[in-house]
């Protein structure tokens, strides 16, 4: 057996050489993978780090430490472990806010496998943030320059405001003046940039005038944790890569009627010359037969007429002009924080977490007992885990 690193206790080396897996140590919890053994916890360094995860291969008997991606939950007093499938693990903390408490550490999913690939079969471990409730999938929205899909969304965020949101793109260069970071782009360093990249943190990019633009699965995630459905306004080569990528999306191509119809809505706005117009053509043709490609986009519209096109895309996304947007509901619980003492049950995607008595000056000892359902779990690193639901038991029949 390779030499334990300094954090691995004792107790926890000895269990791991006796084949003991999901073993709560304290600040650690043991998982068995298959032939690797996943030590989650009990780093010296976790209160600077987050939860730390190092790796025992029982196959060679030598530890790995991984590269861990994502963003690490901060470090707490303890958690649980729980396998979910072979791909992911599920980590909740004691005595965390009820809406930090569940994470995801995936060893094994489609992330983690290209990740590898990028690293060169270093071993790769990602974390993800559990969010509680469902969300609407982000609409990718494209086609070529003067087919009017600008003006659609315009329509769209008009009309719903509270319902629609965009992704602010991130950017390496200057800001130019009245330019606010956070609001017009994420302003960021060149090196920061091409490292998340790499980790697979954006969706799509490009480079322009040697700067780069792109769009980050973060900054996707942050409209829906607003409550909104984002809306991504890029071109088909964006949207190619985003389709490659694991966000879960409806993707939308807007086509003119015609091609000369598309050429005289280009020379009808008088904003470009000759040259630039013939450019945006060129591109044009190019994009019409990538768009309509098998494959791409889930849904074609045709841009004849605008109003019925706008009237088409509502009724795509199931809105209509009397819906009034709420964002999803998520069951109100009386809950704040995770106990820091509970046990863990599983059977099949759902896990029963028993709290035992809790006290309260509003309502004692109720609610002692959750599930937690995670059937329908999607996302996940870079990005959330959404579709975590929590429900109280009744145990007073």
């Amino acid at each position: 057996m390779g030499e334990a690193p300094a954090f691995v206790s004792n107790d926890l080396q000895r269990d791991l050489l006796n084949g003991i897996a999901l073993k709560s140590r304290g600040l650690q919890t043991t998982c068995d993978i298959g032939d690797k053994t996943y030590v989650i916890g009990g780093s010296d360094d976790e209160s600077m780090s987050g939860i730390g995860v190092r790796v025992y291969n029982k196959s060679t008997g030598q530890w790995i430490v991984p590269t861990v991606l994502g963003t690490k939950p901060k470090h707490c007093e303890g958690h649980s472990a729980v396998l979910l499938n072979e791909d992911r693990v599920l980590i909740i903390r004691q005595g965390s806010p009820i809406d930090d408490c569940f994470w995801f550490l995936e060893v094994d999913t489609k992330y983690v496998r290209q990740q590898k690939e990028v690293y060169e079969g270093e071993e790769v471990v990602a974390w993800s943030k559990g969010v509680r409730g469902e969300y609407e999938k982000p609409i990718v929205i494209s086609g070529p320059s003067g087919v009017g899909k600008g003006t659609l969304i315009s329509k769209l965020m008009k009309e719903f405001p509270t319902m629609f949101g965009f992704s602010v793109s991130h950017t390496t260069r200057s800001p130019r003046n009245m330019e606010e970071n956070g609001v017009h782009y994420h302003f960021t360093d060149r090196s920061v940039m091409e490292k998340d990249i790499k980790d697979g943190k954006f969706l799509e990019f490009a480079s322009v005038h040697g700067n780069l633009y792109g769009t980050s699965i973060e900054a996707v995630e942050m409209v829906s944790d607003a409550g909104k459905r984002c809306i991504l306004d890029i071109d088909v080569q964006g949207a190619t890569s985003v389709r490659a990528n694991s966000l879960e999306a409806v993707f939308i191509f807007i086509r003119p009627p015609s091609f000369d119809e598309l050429e005289k809505r280009l020379r009808d706005r008088g904003t470009e010359t000759e040259e630039q117009i013939q450019k945006r053509l060129g591109n044009a043709k190019a994009e019409l037969e990538k768009g309509e490609s098998l494959g791409l986009f889930d849904h074609i519209l045709i841009n004849d007429n605008l109003e019925t096109c706008y009237e088409n895309l509502k009724e795509l996304l199931g809105i209509n002009n009397n819906l009034t947007f709420l964002p999803h509901n998520q069951q109100v619980l009386e809950l704040e924080d995770m106990p820091q003492e509970f046990s863990v049950s599983k059977i099949d995607n759902k896990i029963l977490i028993n709290f035992g008595a809790i006290e309260s000056t509003t309502t004692p000892k109720q609610h002692q007992m959750f599930v937690l359902d995670v059937s329908k779990v999607n996302g996940g690193a870079p990005g959330r885990t959404r579709g975590v639901n929590i429900y109280p038991v009744d145990t007073t029949t």
